[in-house]
């Protein structure tokens, strides 16, 4: 969800989060959808796409995503691009999530070797959004899940097929194995499996992505200083033919969930612990979280 308000309430459910080892913890406040208001949503949104105005809206609000990428981005830095260069299939991109608008630096590196669109797996309560942004969610090349309740049909059928044939048509897909945005928390966090195993089922590999949030000396608001961005584009992660994909799955994402911690920790020279500390939400200026005592370097490659 897209808030300006205060983050300091948020803040501290994540500081929570992280005391308890829950790091795939709701911390937004993200709207409530009972099962049949998340159905009607979804069903209202593919009906949408599969329209001519869709159609005109999706180019219209591609265009925009562009601009606004090139504009947002002007200071973010991308590093290993060659990574992306040898990719000439389909791909499942990760990356860490934490701000509604990082995914315009991802938006934009893969812009830099001419991969002009770039789809993304979004959870329904995002089409509850207001404004512009529910424009851009309904509009833009997003593929949504239901997460408001369990759906075998929709998630075990349709939405498959959806992404299975945005694959076939050799377009990259952005889906965060976080599972939920925790704002400007500089740490990877562990990862889940759905992401690895749509790679594993569609033969396609993964784009692994960390994204670095640099603070700078500029002011934004009383709660935080500006910060920019460091794309590091990791190594691609293919499936082995030889593995089932419940194997392939758990091998691509503890092997991703590596490559993110030593990028971590060669952008901020650290080692990556889960132990609370002061800087791990980037550019926080405000009132100080408390600090911490839960620690576990283990959590994420079980």
């Amino acid at each position: 969800m897209m808030n300006g308000n205060s983050k300091q309430a948020v803040l501290e459910r994540i500081y929570q989060a992280t005391l308890t080892g829950n790091f795939h913890a709701k911390v937004e406040n993200d709207p409530y959808l009972s099962p049949q208001e998340s159905k009607t949503l979804v069903n209202a949104f593919w009906q949408n796409k599969h329209s001519w105005q869709g159609h005109y809206r999706n180019l219209l609000a591609r265009w925009f995503a562009n601009q606004a990428s090139a504009w947002l981005n002007r200071q973010t830095e991308y590093v290993g691009l060659n990574n992306l260069r040898a990719i000439h299939s389909g791909a499942i991109i990760t990356s860490n999530h934490f701000n509604p608008l990082e995914n315009t630096a991802v938006r934009q590196a893969i812009r830099q070797v001419g991969h002009q669109r770039l789809f993304i797996v979004s959870q329904d309560t995002n089409l509850a959004d207001r404004g512009l942004i529910r424009y851009l969610f309904w509009n833009y090349d997003i593929l949504p899940i239901i997460s408001s309740y369990p759906s075998i049909d929709y998630m075990g059928r349709t939405f498959p097929q959806y992404l299975k044939n945005v694959l076939q048509e050799g377009h990259w897909i952005l889906i965060y194995p976080e599972q939920e945005m925790w704002f400007n928390y500089r740490k990877p966090r562990p990862l889940q499996r759905g992401a690895y195993y749509y790679a594993a089922t569609n033969n396609v590999p993964i784009i692994s992505c960390f994204v670095e949030i640099k603070t700078t000396s500029q002011i934004k608001n009383v709660e935080f200083y500006q910060t920019k961005y460091r794309v590091h584009i990791l190594p691609p992660i293919y499936p082995d033919p030889q593995l089932s994909p419940k194997e392939n799955s758990l091998r691509m994402r503890d092997r991703d969930y590596q490559q993110k911690k030593q990028a971590y920790e060669a952008a901020y020279h650290e080692p990556l612990t889960y132990t609370w500390e002061a800087n791990d939400i980037a550019g926080w200026r405000g009132q100080p979280l408390a600090p911490l005592s839960y620690q576990d370097e283990s959590i994420g490659v079980n």
